[in-house]
């Protein structure tokens, strides 16, 4: 496997990225209409389950080796953990805090991998134009949900910020051991099977023993929303976002997780039919502003 990185975005890469973006954003609306029968960390857990089954099953049709010794197994179990890490936090973080703070702080993490690259691989540093653009983006962020920074839960809600900050840090820790170790050259599919593998095992286990069962049978409108969590969010979208890591600039591709939020809000707004503010739109073009800053690149001497 090739380790050499792309330093800058290429038009493939943007589409997938943002794809992966569009995704998830559909994967929050998913997720929220399953919480009528699934409680959120079981949830989460059972996507992952499902999710690392295909994975595995699509491994297998293309005969991609997957159990082979190459060293990765500690740097998979880390990532795995930290992965499991994040989600617990986030669905955490919810009982204390509002859905609006605990989404702003999730997307500190485009900030931990761009502090952190700079020891792993110096070339994939920002820089100032680059770091100016970063803030920008994250400030449109904060203007999105800006509706949701009210105090929600009284004197605990330091309790769900400071565990969506820790979530913040895991997602970009995840990050930076991929890039770090030998999963940096391990197949996509395999780097991915580690994560799915541990937060499904842990996450479905900590869910039976802490949350409400399920509420079965289950509806098609959430049998819908499971099935497209598992078969496109779980699976394939994180299987493109792992590849992406591997191929190009993390600090770059990271920046781009920024429209995420803002993506979900406008499917609130056209799908859900939540109401509309100018926020969302001041956000849009702050985001695409400091993106197109982030991966500027200045014209090649002649």
């Amino acid at each position: 496997m090739t380790t050499s990185r792309r330093l800058h975005l290429d038009t493939r890469a943007v589409v997938l990225v943002i794809g992966c973006c569009a995704v998830w954003a559909m994967g929050q609306a998913m997720s929220k209409v399953a919480l009528a029968q699934i409680p959120p960390v079981t949830q989460c857990g059972l996507r992952s389950l499902g999710g690392g089954l295909l994975v595995l099953l699509w491994t297998k049709w293309r005969g991609i080796r997957v159990w082979e010794r190459d060293g990765t197994l500690w740097p998979g179990l880390l990532a795995g953990t930290l992965f499991a890490a994040e989600f617990a936090c986030v669905y955490l973080a919810l009982g204390y805090t509002t859905v609006g703070r605990t989404t702003t702080f999730l997307y500190l993490a485009p900030f931990v991998v761009a502090a952190g690259m700079p020891f792993i691989a110096r070339s994939e540093r920002l820089g100032p134009l680059g770091i100016a653009g970063l803030l920008l983006a994250f400030a449109g962020t904060v203007v999105a949900f800006s509706d949701g920074w009210g105090a929600a839960s009284g004197s605990t809600q330091w309790v769900g910020d400071a565990l969506a900050v820790a979530a913040a840090v895991g997602w970009g820790a995840t990050t930076l051991v991929i890039r770090a170790t030998s999963l940096s050259g391990a197949h996509p599919a395999k780097t991915l099977l580690y994560q799915l593998g541990v937060s499904g095992v842990g996450l479905t286990t900590l869910g039976v023993a802490i949350e409400r069962p399920i509420d079965w049978p289950l509806t098609p409108l959430v049998t819908t929303s499971v099935l497209f969590q598992v078969i496109v969010v779980s699976s394939t979208s994180y299987l493109v976002w792992f590849w992406l890591i591997r191929e190009y600039a993390a600090p770059r591709l990271s920046a781009f997780t920024l429209l995420t939020p803002i993506i979900a809000l406008a499917i609130g707004t056209f799908w859900l039919h939540e109401a509309w503010s100018v926020r969302l739109l001041v956000a849009l073009v702050a985001v695409s502003l400091g993106l197109l800053a982030v991966n500027y690149r200045p014209p090649a001497p002649r």
